[in-house]
């Protein structure tokens, strides 16, 4: 099970980026169980949407041990820097198209932590929100979480900013679209403005002029993208009192989408 939930392609990519086992120069201690056993018990987690109780013995460590890790190496920044990882090998291939990127998101509920709010359109419960772009053909290259009353508008910036120079086929890395479409939760003149600075083309949906019933030609994708994540059944509903911790298996699922593109 190890082998199929850590394949050898993604075993070495996340060696990349995983930090080094610490030393103990007295000796002692008790073994250190490997990162690839404990890898495939978080990817477990992520998938199925089990607690960290749940996680079965055949894994080796117990659940205790993988969320240890799993917190150590969510404050490293390992889950981004392999999600970062992953698109740098697909973007050396030319797998990504940036001629077009959409931007959306997606609320589930929370049942704690912070960056959580009323949801708008859950009777004002308590939830989150996952806020994503998308290159053309689906695969996420930039993301972020908030409150469930967050505006979506006021997510497109910090989206766009932190999309990571990623790695092309031939020429510099590169980090921004061509044209970046939206739904009409984006259509605000200061935002065009600040796409047009940044020569990005922005066809985002205009209220009271296209139908809300129609998505359009292109931002399909982003919607097919969301249901992809909900194939990493841990986003269902958030039960992660830290942010950081959501954020990170938000970018396990990422990371796993992109990772199914660079095995085709």
């Amino acid at each position: 099970m190890v082998e199929r939930l850590v394949p050898e392609g993604l075993w070495e990519l996340f060696q990349r980026v995983v930090p080094e086992v610490p030393t103990r120069p007295q000796g002692g201690g008790r073994r250190r169980y490997g990162d690839r056993e404990v890898l495939a018990a978080i990817i477990f987690v992520a998938t199925t949407g089990c607690t960290w109780a749940q996680v079965p013995p055949v894994f080796g460590p117990s659940g205790a041990t993988a969320h240890r890790r799993f917190m150590e190496w969510s404050q490293a920044r390992v889950w981004a820097n392999l999600h970062c990882l992953v698109l740098d090998e697909l973007g050396s291939r030319g797998e990504l198209d940036w001629s077009r990127c959409a931007i959306d998101s997606v609320n589930m509920r929370a049942l704690k932590g912070d960056l959580t709010g009323p949801n708008p359109v859950d009777r004002g419960k308590k939830g989150s929100k996952i806020h994503l772009i998308t290159e053309r053909t689906g695969l996420p290259v930039s993301i972020g979480i908030s409150g469930a009353n967050l505006h979506d508008s006021q997510a497109l910036e910090p989206l766009v900013r932190g999309i990571p120079p990623i790695r092309s086929r031939r020429g510099p890395r590169r980090r921004r679209p061509a044209k970046l479409h939206g739904d009409k939760g984006y259509d605000y003149d200061h935002l065009r403005r600040w796409l047009r600075q940044r020569g990005i083309r922005h066809p985002i949906a205009r209220k009271g002029i296209e139908s809300s019933k129609r998505l359009g030609r292109h931002r399909w994708t982003i919607e097919r993208t969301m249901s992809w994540l909900a194939g990493c059944r841990r986003l269902h509903r958030r039960y992660e009192r830290k942010a950081v911790h959501f954020l990170a298996f938000t970018s396990i699922a990422c990371t796993l989408i992109c990772y199914r593109r660079l095995t085709k």
